[in-house]
Formats: C-alpha cells, structure tokens, sequence
C-alpha cells in the first residue's frame, strides 16, 4: 500500500526485529514490564435479569411440555426443546460470566475471556443440531399427519409468546454496555428466535382449529427449523472468525495499513495483524519504521490513538524502529537526528505515565 509518506507490507512478508533497547528496559523497570494492560473482562450484564429469564423460560418449558404431550402436537414439543437449548444458553452465560470474570495470570495472560466465545459456539452448534432432528420429525409428519388438538395449541403458543417477550425484555436489561458480548448475543437469539417460533405455532394452532388441517402443524415446525438453523449457523460463523483470528466485522486491515503508513514520519509498516481477542476487546499489532532522526515514541503515541479514535482499537501492540540508514549517502547527516530509540527510552521511562500501563507492549 504504497503513498506519499510511508508504505506498508504485506503482513507476512517481512519479520519484526527486536529491540536490545527494549530489553535493557525491561532489567531496568521490571514493574512496568509486568504491569496491568487491560486484558481482564468488563462487566458484560447483570445476572440478576439473567437469572429471572432463566426461572421464567424453565417454568414455562415444563408447562409445555405437558401441554405438547397431551395435544399431540409437534410445533410444541419442537418449541420446547428450543426453549431447553435457552435455558442451556442463559445458563452458560451465568457460567462463563465468572469465569471470565476471573484476573489474568499464570498460562492464561488473557484471563479466560474465551469462555464466553465457546459458550457461543456450543450455542450456536446446539441449533443446527437440534434442527436438524427437528426436520426429521416435522417431515415425518407431513407423510403421516396425525390428530392435534388446536384450541390447546394456540393457549400454549400465545402464552409463550408473552413469556418469551418478557424474557426478551429482561436480558436486554442485563446488558451492561452498549454493545453485547457475543455470548449475551447467543442467549439473545436464542429467545428472539422462540418469539417468532410461539407465533407462527399460534397460527398453525388456528388453522387446525377452523380447517382441521393436520398438517399445520408440522409447516410450522419446520418454520421453526429454518430460524433455528439461521441463528445456529450465525453463531457459529461469528464464533469462528474469533477462533480463527479474523480480523473484526467492519475493519480492514490493509485500509488499517494504510491509514498507519500514512501518518506523519512514518515511512513503512509491516507485520500488521488486527484480531479478536473476543468479542467485545479488538487487538492490533503491527512493525513501524520512523524516518531517521524522528522520534518513534511520539510516533508511536500518534499511531495508538489513530487505532483507538479512529477504528475502536485500544489494546495494541506497536514495534517503533528507525529506518535503516542508506548505505551510502553524499553530504552531512539528516538533519535533527538525535539519540536512536533506544537512549531516548532509557531517559523516558522513569517518566512513564498512565498511558504508559495500558499500552506498554512493544514500548522501547
């Protein structure tokens, strides 16, 4: 991505250089080579709410399952068992909430935040599977329809929806932030998904009731399998790009790149990665030449609040180098070259502010 100021590489093509400097830091001020970055977990949502949806969603699930039972009624049972799988989300919730609630140390410097990312993803895969199964059931009986009791149907439906509402309500109250984490987003679909599943198992109750046609009641089962399977595989794709390192939905790394290489005495940057560490915390790291006799710690300052104004990223870990100087030249030295990044660090650190304890890594 070449410009007028700087150029950037491909994030694989070049290798990240260590700084001597860097490590005679780090002897010199070992507190801030161990300081507190910011990897432990914000509070995500309230479990308060959380615990109230899951009362109200289990209650209910056992009420239905009776009621699909003696109706003979698919649609319910199929209703059911997704309202089992809420549960089961709601719960893992609770569940990875303290464990990623739980300070960084040991072989886990992240903490377990990760937890809430494979809560997502069992989530998501327990849809699929539970989908497909269901599809299984509700085709069989579209071959050979059998006898449902209407009038129970449409009671049990209309009430799930007023329950499934109300659940709805309550974790959009858990939410802390302005934004849910992935894990909060998975038990969130999961009961918006029942919503439109009570409904259309309403209407399939009413048509039993004014036309006697059985098979309403398996369509309406199989309506709820294709919600079910979008949610499903939504979670799993979403939960995936994190595991994989993909860079975060909105953000391009090669216009990241460019924005980088164009800011003021920057002239390359290489070794640019841009992931999920999950989802509610984006992380960037990346190799920046400065231009000979500039200083690369101010550059570096403009860089990480480039990357935090601008795209969201505030944990960021940015090798600052000087440019090779040319192997031969003609005339006196660049003017203004000063001490190498090195000896500016050696003088800087004992000043080292806040700013300092978030986004140390990479500081020479």
């Amino acid at each position: 991505m070449p410009n007028e100021r700087g150029r950037t590489r491909d994030p694989n093509g070049a290798t990240a250089h260590g700084h001597a400097d860097d490590r005679r830091a780090d002897h010199r001020h070992p507190d801030h080579r161990l300081a507190n970055h910011g990897h432990g977990p914000a509070a995500d949502a309230d479990p308060r709410w959380l615990g109230g949806a899951l009362a109200l969603i289990i209650g209910f699930m056992v009420a239905e399952v009776v009621a699909g039972v003696l109706a003979h009624s698919l649609a319910l049972l199929s209703d059911a068992a997704h309202m089992l799988t809420d549960a089961a989300s709601i719960g893992l919730v609770l569940v990875t909430m303290k464990l990623a609630a739980r300070p960084p140390g040991g072989h886990f410097t992240y903490g377990l935040k990760r937890t809430e990312i494979l809560s997502a993803q069992a989530n998501g895969i327990t849809l699929v599977v539970l989908s497909v199964w269901l599809c299984y059931e509700a085709v069989r009986r579209l071959i050979t329809p059998s006898a449902v009791t209407g009038g129970v149907v449409i009671g049990v439906a209309l009430a799930g929806v007023a329950v499934n509402m109300t659940a709805t309500l309550l974790l959009t109250r858990a939410s802390r932030g302005p934004r849910r984490s992935l894990n909060l987003e998975g038990a969130f679909r999961h009961i918006l998904t029942d919503v439109f599943a009570f409904a259309a198992t309403a209407v399939a109750g009413l048509i039993i009731v004014l036309t006697g046609f059985a098979r309403a009641d398996a369509i309406a089962s199989l309506l709820v399998v294709a919600l079910m399977l979008r949610a499903g595989v939504g979670l799993v794709r979403d939960s995936g790009r994190i595991f994989l390192e993909a860079a975060p939905a909105g953000l391009t790394p090669a216009v990241i790149g460019a924005a980088m290489a164009a800011r003021p005495h920057v002239t390359e940057v290489h070794d640019l990665h841009v992931w999920e560490i999950s989802s509610d915390l984006p992380a960037a790291s990346a190799h920046v030449l400065v231009s000979l006799g500039e200083d690369c710690h101010a550059v570096r300052a403009d860089l990480e609040s480039l990357l935090s104004q601008e795209y969201g990223i505030s944990h960021t870990t940015l090798q600052v180098d000087h440019a090779a100087r040319p192997l031969l030249s003609v005339g006196p030295p660049p003017s203004g070259s000063g001490p190498q990044c090195g000896e500016r660090a050696e003088r800087e650190i004992p000043h080292h502010g806040p700013a300092d304890e978030q986004h140390g890594h990479g500081r020479p």
